[in-house]
């Protein structure tokens, strides 16, 4: 073939692929599309062999690319959701690559993941191995990425890279726990100009993945291919993977939208709920954490204390953070405080005389749960623990050991599985203490700083990163199955685990340790993007707020607290009785409309980066009851703002009340309105001055108040 009728044939594949009708696209067809290795042929002229692949191996001896083979496929259909196998083989190596294709019924998320086997004379070594890696047949002239990325204290924030013809954008995050932080392993690919909210074409990628990943977006350098990939990322070199074990990827979630952004989030809120979270729709408890109100200072009464005052507010449940473990001199208290007994998990009975066994009964004597705080992934070098098994910490040979919190924090090698054994005989004991035991929050306050391992053998340490997640995953999994009724909070330093892989273990996260209401309102939103408001553990805490020292009302504070799952973060001992009195109520309306706030369809309505204020509101499914939530940031004055809501049955009449008020009125509100009114003419609310909010209920004519 001449010259000029490649190139032509290659403008031919090029122009087919881009420009494919978007209504045959679905999440499902963008999982199912051919998965890119690296050594592949191609059509394109300039090619020859993919070179920009999701998968790149070299075989055991030496050889460096992959030719896959269809040797056939299968798809099981339970009726609830259908699963494609999709089997490849190399044309020379005795090398496999199984894809999987889920999707459901009830929601647009598709998830996709791909093993990888071989048997050939010696080790492979993975180069590349994601879970996601394809070509996107939309044509679009300009093409977008939304990310979250920030750091302890500022999670979640919204970053927007415009990908132009010729760039390969890339977004990875390196830590080996606290991965959420530096990028969030999730993004949104947007398609054309003028995406936004509710018009525009977008691909959700998200990883259920809580160690290292990457995702990158590529432009050929005439910006007619697309190329989406999304897995994990081989941090330190190559992964090691010898005959006849199987390498399984993180699953990849895929959503696909031609209604903006804001169907992207809709359909990832419903199916984490649906499929992923342990315990999926169950409704979430008013709890107090005792950190924010006692830090390591505190004794039995002091938590007796703390009982007593969130039941008389209201609350559901009592969870105790830091400082109840450890014994002899490595005792967790005022004194050691964050530098030791981490590894050592046992009551501090110098403390704590009467054991968890006790505080838990006086809980449930108060009508509340009961709930604990662990950092099973981390130790401190003055521990019992890593006295007896030092080789228990992850350290390199011959290097010193960097040491984190308290200059004495280190990581437990989870790779070792006699390192999970042993914290999983620790933790079932602390647990068998506490038959009532509802909830516990994992934390974890370090990154991996020293990636080395005693256990795997030294050619194969760049295992690690993948190998210390699988293990976690292990950990986590065990202890679920022996207690499934337990929930568990994901913690890592605030919103470290802020991902899907974690929320396949627990039902929420802790946002993040910034706690002040006004920074709330932005990590909120950008965690909105992909996850439900269920899991997004939102707390009322002092004023002036801790971290911040920023003054803020109290009603505020409840405000911004009551978009995710409402709680506390201080000692109702510090409340005035008109404050406790307020609490009470607010707390008395979060559970009216928490059935809508946590199981909801959310709708962001003005953006906090675009202007003084958010506003956003839930929508029930059946769409008979609906929440509003107005949240000023610094506004000088008055401002008025017509907020026009959305997700409502337009035929419908709804009234509108504005609900946990406090000593002025928000809006000018009829007596009822159509779904069609509300939506088209909006409620015209007004904000003054710093840190004004509003909240309205909406509930159709003929529903009750209450769902």
């Amino acid at each position: 073939m001449r010259r000029h009728a490649i190139l032509a044939f290659a403008a031919v594949l090029a122009a087919g692929a881009s420009a494919a009708p978007a209504e045959s696209m679905t999440a499902r067809s963008f999982a199912e599309r051919e998965y890119l290795v690296f050594g592949q042929p191609t059509g394109s002229y300039y090619e020859a062999i993919v070179k920009h692949a999701g998968l790149q191996a070299i075989h055991a001896d030496g050889a460096v690319t992959l030719r896959l083979a269809e040797k056939g496929r299968e798809t099981k259909d339970d009726g609830a959701s259908k699963t494609t196998v999709i089997r490849l083989k190399d044309e020379v190596y005795p090398f496999e690559v199984t894809r999987y294709v889920k999707s459901w019924n009830d929601c647009g998320a598709v998830e996709t993941w791909v093993e990888i086997r071989h048997n050939e004379k010696g080790p492979v070594r993975l180069m590349r191995a994601d879970s996601f890696a394809a070509q996107v047949p939309v044509k679009a002239d300009r093409v977008g990425v939304l990310t979250l990325s920030g750091q302890g204290n500022c999670e979640a924030g919204l970053c927007e890279t415009e990908v132009k013809s010729g760039q390969f954008a890339y977004y990875a995050s390196c830590a080996g726990t606290r991965d959420a932080w530096e990028s969030n392993p999730a993004m949104m690919v947007s398609f054309g100009d003028g995406v936004d909210e509710e018009s525009g074409k977008v691909l959700g990628v998200a990883l259920e993945w809580t160690g290292t990943s990457c995702k990158r977006v590529r432009r050929n350098f005439n910006g007619r291919r697309i190329d989406v990939f999304a897995g994990v990322d081989m941090t330190s070199g190559p992964y090691t993977l010898d005959p006849g074990v199987t390498f399984t990827t993180p699953k990849a979630v895929l959503v696909w939208s031609e209604k903006g952004r804001g169907e992207v989030s809709r359909q990832y809120h419903r199916w984490a709920r649906r499929h992923l979270m342990p315990h999926g729709d169950v409704l979430h408890s008013v709890l107090l954490n005792s950190w924010e109100g006692s830090y390591f200072s505190f004794t039995e009464q002091t938590l007796l204390d703390m009982m007593d005052g969130v039941k008389e507010m209201g609350g559901e449940m009592f969870v105790l953070d830091d400082g109840w473990f450890g014994r002899g001199k490595f005792a967790r208290d005022e004194v050691n405080k964050a530098t030791a007994g981490l590894g050592d998990w046992c009551v501090n009975s110098a403390k704590l005389p009467r054991g968890l066994g006790f505080l838990a009964d006086e809980a449930a004597k108060r009508g509340l749960k009961f709930g604990i705080w662990v950092e099973p992934e981390m130790a401190n070098t003055s521990s019992w623990l890593v006295e007896a098994h030092p080789d228990w910490v992850l350290r390199e040979k011959g290097r010193p050991l960097i040491c984190g919190r308290g200059k004495t924090q280190v990581v437990l090698d989870f790779a070792n599985p006699a390192v999970r054994d042993d914290l999983f005989r620790q933790l079932d004991t602390v647990y068998s203490g506490i038959p009532s035991l509802a909830f516990v929050k994992w934390d974890c306050n370090a990154n991996i700083h020293n990636p080395g391992s005693a256990y795997i053998p030294a050619d194969r340490q760049p295992n690690l990163w993948y190998d210390y997640t699988i293990g976690y995953y292990e950990l986590l999994a065990r202890l679920q199955s022996k207690r499934p009724q337990i929930m568990t909070q994901a913690c890592a330093s605030g919103g470290g685990h802020m991902d899907f892989g974690s929320l396949r273990y627990a039902d929420e996260f802790w946002t993040s340790d910034r706690t002040d209401p006004y920074n709330r309102v932005f990590i909120q939103w950008g965690a909105s993007q992909f996850y439900p408001a269920s899991a997004m553990a939102c707390h009322v805490t002092d004023s002036p707020n801790h971290q911040t020292k920023r003054k803020t009302p109290l009603k505020y504070r409840f405000d911004v607290a009551m978009t995710g799952r409402l709680g506390f973060e201080l000692h109702p001992k510090n409340l005035k009785p008109e404050e406790v009195a307020f609490s009470k109520a607010a707390v008395a309306d979060y559970k009216r409309i928490r059935p809508v706030v946590q199981r909801g369809d959310l709708y962001r309505l003005v953006s906090p980066y675009e202007k003084p204020l958010s506003a956003l509101m839930y929508v029930s499914e059946a769409k008979d009851a609906a929440v509003l939530f107005a949240l000023g940031l610094r506004i000088k004055g008055e401002r008025a703002e017509t907020l026009k809501l959305r997700g409502l049955d337009p035929e419908a009449r709804y009234s509108v009340k504005e609900i946990n008020r406090g000593a002025r009125l928000h809006a000018n509100l009829s007596e009822s309105a159509t779904g069609r009114e509300l939506m088209e003419r909006g409620i015209a609310v007004r904000l003054a001055g710093d840190y004004d909010s509003a909240v309205f209920e909406i509930v159709r004519a003929d529903a009750p108040a209450a769902r």
